[in-house]
This record gives C-alpha cells, structure tokens and sequence, in this order.
C-alpha cells in the first residue's frame, strides 16, 4: 500500500472521529438541558407552600437554564457552519478545476469547428502504409475533400481550401479520418484527432463535460492531449 493511500485512509479515520465526538458532545448537552427541564418542573411542583422557594434561587437556575439553552444552540450553529464552509471549500475546488479548462486547446476525436482558420489535425497512418489520406467530412457526412499526407504522426493543419478552385469551405463542424493504403490496398480507416478551443466547462452527474468551440460537447475523460492556444 502506498504513503498516499495509508494518509488518506488516516485523515479520513480522523474525520470520522472527530464527526462522532461532535455528535457525542452534542447528545450529552442535549441530554443535560432536558433533564436540567425536567428537575426544575418537579422541583416547582412539589416544592413546599409553606415554605417556597427563595427568588433568587430561582433567579440563579433560571441562569443556569439560560446558560444550557444558549450552549445547545451555539453547538448547532457550529456545526451548521462547519458543514457550510466544508461544502463551500468542495464547490469552490471544482469551480477552480474547471476554469483551469477554459481557453485551452483540447485534443480529441470529437469533429473539429471551422470558422476560416485552420484546424489542426493529429493523424496516426499505419507504420506499415506507403501513403496515407486525409478525408474530410462535413456536418451532414459528406465527404468534401482527401488529400494525401505523410505516413507520419506529426501534425497537419488543414486550411479548408478547395484544391480546384481555392475557394474556403463554409464555416462549420468537420470530421476528419485518416485511410492507410499498402500500394491499391486499404489498410485502415480510423478517425483523426483534432484540437478544439475549450469555451465552456461545466460538472452533470459527476462527470465533468467541456464545450469546444462549435458547441462541440466532449467528455474531459475523453481528451487525450491539451495545449494553451496557439
């Protein structure tokens, strides 16, 4: 087992701990104030006409009842607090987790937003490919473009130019795939990464969801690479 492990294991056996000493200390004065109640209605009850009770010593338990009403109360109150600021420290962490996402460059296979400037593309060919192809899809699934790019797996930057007339491609979500080729061959089609611009970052049942540029919703255990804006 690890340090990390066993430390964890310690600090949560001390929170623990010290939630059934507060919930111990809270019970006993809870129990001393009910039976404090209860003494004293007796003690008004049978106490002797002829004889009552001196007003000041009526005065001094009236004191006392005061003292274990507020000290009940006071209990409470801090562990309202204690609760409070443990559930604010949490929200805070996450709320600091994700604004670290916001700007960044995430790498994934979610489709890529074209708005004019080029996207950049992270393509894996087949080691054992003698030519490989970008194929580029539109939001609709309509393949717009291929072109050949090397068997390597440096970056490529597609710049949604028409290679026929150099016309720009209309603003858009795109998907992109790369086909490895063994002379005719195909050897394997699989879908490229892209980078993507991270606008939005926002936690839903536990699971923390980025929104790319393009509202492209991608999970964050889904990214596999990130880098500050080029």
């Amino acid at each position: 087992m690890s340090i990390a492990s066993v430390t964890a294991q310690v600090q949560a056996q001390q929170q623990s701990n010290a939630g059934v000493v507060s919930d111990k200390a809270a019970s006993l004065v809870s129990s001393d104030f009910e039976t404090f109640l209860k003494m004293m209605t007796t003690q008004a009850r049978f106490q002797d006409p002829l004889e009552p009770m001196d007003s000041s010593d009526y005065a001094a338990q009236l004191a006392q009842f005061s003292m274990v009403e507020q000290q009940v109360q006071t209990n409470d109150l801090l562990k309202t607090l204690s609760t409070a600021l443990q559930l604010g420290s949490t929200t805070q962490t996450s709320v600091d987790a994700l604004s670290g996402w916001i700007g960044m460059e995430a790498l994934s296979y979610a489709p890529a937003h074209f708005d004019g400037a080029p996207v950049t593309i992270a393509p894996n060919p087949l080691s054992a490919a003698d030519s490989a192809y970008l194929v580029v899809y539109d939001a609709q699934g309509n393949e717009v473009q291929r072109q050949g790019i090397p068997i390597s797996p440096d970056g490529v930057q597609w710049h949604g130019v028409a290679e026929l007339n150099g016309s720009t491609f209309p603003q858009g979500n795109y998907t992109f795939e790369i086909e490895s080729y063994q002379g005719d061959q195909l050897l394997l089609t699989e879908r490229a990464q892209t980078y993507g611009r991270v606008t939005e970052a926002r936690i839903e049942e536990g699971q923390t969801i980025l929104i790319l540029k393009g509202n492209l919703a991608v999970l964050a255990d889904d990214v596999t690479g990130l880098r500050a804006p080029s």
